[in-house]
């Protein structure tokens, strides 16, 4: 299983549709500061359900939408679209890719979907979950949180483990 592309429109800097095709192995995302390198991450963490503004590097969830600029008017609403190779048929769906998109718009409704189809959040959670991506996501370090895991309390460590596990 590994992240096949992630498509991003209207999340934060991305405002127009933008996607990243990834292979198999590792990948690297670089670009100067400024260019959107943590807001792919937060696309990624977002579009698995994230639910914490907080966790997103903003104040409410809201602020995922592009806000706009002095040339561009703001977007009613925020989509990220993820894909995931399934060939080894690690998720508990009978089919080789699987799309996971988010979309939130301006007036605070939300859809997830699963290849397409209308689903919940614990739907997403449910395959991700069975596929052994837990649901605090820890394959996911954002900025910050390194520290916060370096100087957990041995419970939480502890839980850390377990839940990557």
């Amino acid at each position: 299983m590994f992240l096949k592309s992630l498509t991003l429109r209207g999340f934060k800097s991305f405002a127009d549709k933008t996607t990243l095709v990834l292979e198999p192995g590792i990948s690297v995302i670089v670009g100067p500061n400024g260019s959107g390198k943590s807001n792919v991450v937060d696309g990624i963490s977002w579009v698995l359900g994230e639910q914490g503004p907080r966790s997103l590097r903003g104040g409410r969830m809201e602020d995922v939408i592009f806000a706009g600029t002095q040339r561009r008017p703001a977007l009613a609403m925020a989509e990220v679209s993820l894909t995931i190779d399934n060939t080894a048929g690690d998720l508990p769906l009978e089919f080789s890719e699987v799309t996971i998109t988010r979309t939130l718009f301006r007036s605070g409704e939300a859809e997830y979907r699963l290849n397409g189809l209308p689903c919940r959040l614990l739907d997403i959670r449910e395959v991700l979950s069975d596929g052994g991506i837990g649901r605090e996501q820890h394959t996911i370090i954002g900025q910050g949180h390194l520290d916060e895991m370096l100087t957990a309390d041995p419970i939480q460590i502890r839980a850390y483990v377990e839940e990557a596990a």
